[in-house]
Order: C-alpha cells, then sequence, then structure tokens
C-alpha cells in the first residue's frame, strides 16, 4: 500500500508529531511505502524536519503550502500537491491540518485517489471568535469532507463539534487517539532530581508546569493571573513554561508586573525527545489553552504520573476526570484555577493518587503502535466497503 500524508508544516507540535510516527508505523509495523508532503517550516516554534528524515521519513517540501490563508500562495501550492501527487500515485492519502486539510483533498479528489481520509486535530474556528472567520472555515470543511471518504477525530469532542457545525454525518467520523512513544514517559522518574537542579528548583519545591507555545489561546496569561493568588498561600511553588513564542517578551513583563520573577522559569523551546525529562521534573501539568483537540501534554503527564489541571475544552475531558486524574475547570475561571493548583499543590498524597490512576489509565490507549495499528485497520476498511 502507497501512502500520501500532508501536513501545513512540521513544526514542534502534536499534530505534527502524530503525522511523523504515523508515518514511521505505517511503514516499519505495516509495510506501506509512505511519503509525507509538507510546507516549509519555519519560525519560533521549532521544527520536526530533522527528526522525521533521522527516522527515514520520505519527506518532499511543498514550497508554496503556508499556514496563512493567501490566494498567491495557495493556488500554486494546490497544483503542487496535485503534481506531486500524480507522480507518487498513492492508494491513500491522508491529509492533517486545515490548509494541508483543504487543498490535500481537493488535489486527491481530482485524481480520484481510491482513499482519502481526513484527521482533525482541532477546529480551525473559535467559537466565540470572528462570525464571518468562522462561517468560512465551516464552509470549506464541508466542501472538502464531500471530498474524502473518512474523517478521523483524534477525541470524541471534535466528532461533536463537527457534528453541532454540520461538517459531514455522523457515519463519517471515526475516533483514533493521537498515539505517542509511551516508554520514555513511564521511565522518567530518573530524570527528575537532574533536570530540578539544572533550572535552579529545590527539592522541597512544587513545580506547576505548562507545555505549550508561547502564542495567543495558549492561557498563560491566565495562569500568571492565578499564580499570584497561588504563591500568596503556598511559598514552596514554582512554575516552569516550557515553550517558546511571540508572546515571550510580554509574558515575561507580566510575570515581572506581578512582582513573580523568582517563582516563573522561561525554559524556552526543547527537542522533543527532551519532554519526557521535563514533565519528570514537575510536580503538577496545567493546561489553560482555550482551543486545542486533544492535548497531548495531558495524556503525556499522566502516563508520566503527574496529576493534571485543564480548562474544559474539546478533548480534555476525556482524559482529565476530576478527582480521580486531576481538575477539569470552566475557560477563563482564574479563581478555580488558583483554587484547583493549590489543592494539589498543598497535598503529595493527592498527587501521587491522580498520577497512578492517569498512567494506569491511558498509558495503552496512546501507544503509537496502537493508533498505526487502527489507522491500516481504517485503510483496509475503506477498501472493502468500496469493494
Amino acid at each position: 500500500m502507497k501512502v500520501a500524508h500532508i501536513i501545513t508544516r512540521l513544526i514542534l507540535g502534536g499534530a505534527q508529531e502524530n503525522t511523523v510516527y504515523s508515518c514511521i508505523d505505517l511503514a516499519r509495523r505495516h509495510g506501506a511505502t509512505v511519503r509525507l508532503f509538507t510546507g516549509p517550516t519555519t519560525g519560533p516554534e521549532g521544527s520536526l524536519v530533522k527528526f522525521a528524515k533521522e527516522q527515514g521519513v520520505d519527506l518532499v517540501e511543498i514550497p508554496s503550502l503556508i499556514r496563512a490563508i493567501n490566494p498567491l500562495y495557495d493556488v500554486p501550492a494546490y497544483f503542487q500537491i496535485r503534481k506531486a501527487l500524480k507522480e507518487f500515485a498513492p492508494d491513500v492519502v491522508h491529509t492533517h491540518s486545515a490548509k494541508a486539510g483543504i487543498l490535500g483533498r481537493a488535489a486527491a479528489h481530482s485524481l480520484r485517489v481510491p482513499l482519502i481520509v481526513h484527521t482533525i486535530h482541532g477546529a480551525p474556528w473559535y467559537p466565540s471568535g470572528n462570525f464571518l472567520s468562522r462561517l468560512f472555515n465551516q464552509i470549506c470543511e464541508r466542501w472538502a469532507a464531500k471530498r474524502c471518504h473518512k474523517l478521523i477525530s483524534v477525541a470524541d469532542a471534535m466528532t461533536q463539534l463537527f457534528l453541532d457545525a454540520h461538517i459531514a454525518p455522523a457515519e463519517k467520523f471515526t475516533t483514533i487517539y493521537s498515539g505517542m512513544d509511551v516508554e520514555p514517559f513511564l521511565n522518567s522518574a530518573s530524570l527528575r532530581a537532574p533536570v530540578r537542579q539544572e533550572y535552579g528548583f529545590q527539592p522541597d519545591d512544587v513545580v506547576i508546569g505548562k507545555i505549550a507555545r508561547l502564542f495567543r489561546l495558549k492561557g498563560h496569561d491566565d495562569l500568571i493571573a492565578a499564580a499570584k493568588s497561588v504563591c500568596n498561600k503556598n511559598d514552596r511553588v514554582k512554575f516552569l513554561l516550557v515553550g517558546d513564542g511571540i508572546l515571550r517578551q510580554s509574558l515575561e513583563d507580566a510575570v515581572r508586573r506581578a512582582g513573580l520573577t523568582d517563582r516563573f522559569v522561561f525554559a524556552g523551546l526543547v527537542p522533543a525527545d527532551r519532554i519526557p525529562a521535563m514533565i519528570s521534573a514537575m510536580d503538577v501539568v496545567v493546561h489553560t489553552s482555550l482551543r486545542e483537540g486533544l492535548a497531548r501534554v495531558l495524556p503525556q503527564a499522566l502516563i508520566s504520573g503527574k496529576p493534571v489541571v485543564s480548562y474544559d475544552i474539546d478533548g480534555a475531558r476525556e482524559v482529565v476526570l476530576t478527582d480521580k486524574t486531576g481538575y477539569l475547570i470552566p475557560p477563563r475561571d482564574i479563581d478555580r484555577l488558583a483554587e484547583s493548583l493549590l489543592l494539589l499543590a498543598d497535598d503529595p498524597q493527592k498527587r501521587a493518587q491522580f498520577g497512578q490512576t492517569g498512567r494506569e489509565l491511558f498509558t495503552d490507549q496512546f501507544r503509537r503502535e496502537l493508533m498505526a495499528d487502527r489507522l491500516m485497520e481504517l485503510y483496509g476498511g475503506i477498501v472493502r466497503s468500496e469493494e
């Protein structure tokens, strides 16, 4: 089977890691011939291009495939994708992310590729965002949904969101959780002390960590607002922010204005293979994004044995189980955020209990091998149904 995956860019991110692991394991476990098409990857978010190539992924860059909507690039990108697919002649085209999803499905459909699949990693619209932008994105998704055989959701919440927007009928959706290499998270405990020492944390510090790009909608400003209350009530709490982006300077300024400079560490961008070590240094993992399919950091934290506090957005509720693996709170509720963080900061026994429960529930569910097996099963199922 020849499989083409298409994604807009290979930055350090959950959708991108999902795509790379899919390419690797479809080839290694199932003998598929896989080629990954991506647009140029630049910017402060980091890149998975080197990792993908080191793992033997057949990677082809589509020069005009950029994230922003721009007809001067989008029209050439469509024809570049179409030409690349025609040369590769895949049995399956599997698209990821909004821009690549629209253009990739259109190109594959025009070539009558036998199987066309799209993964929904997150909705390209924001519920309280601009109405016209939301409407435009939904119209595009409806159009593209008619040009593929199956839509894969990384969480059941994504299916419901798309059903509510009348993107496609229910039978077109299936959920396949975004797989990852779980072993480094299971075995990360030995990395805890060295990482904490590297960043200046004391053995009795309670480290609350957040892993996310420093971009809008990631909720760092909410965390800083809650941190003032948390730090006033527990003098051992420290915050570790992992990631970089265009908001770094403004967030550092906000921390300074709040008088919390000595309580925050900005670790910046770290390689993907260092994430297990960073989580090992944390005692609680917090996720305050306002839009996300199912943030990989949530199962990663739980598999590492760490409790989580998250806004109740999209797929978070499928792994953040209140009073079992952490606390799920309404978005932008700063008081509840501070209260939940304090509950865990003050109770090491609860932290251990929640983390252990999360590890037991979700380790096997998020194995990358299971994701590849389910993808291949889905591809084959479509073939049989078409026959």
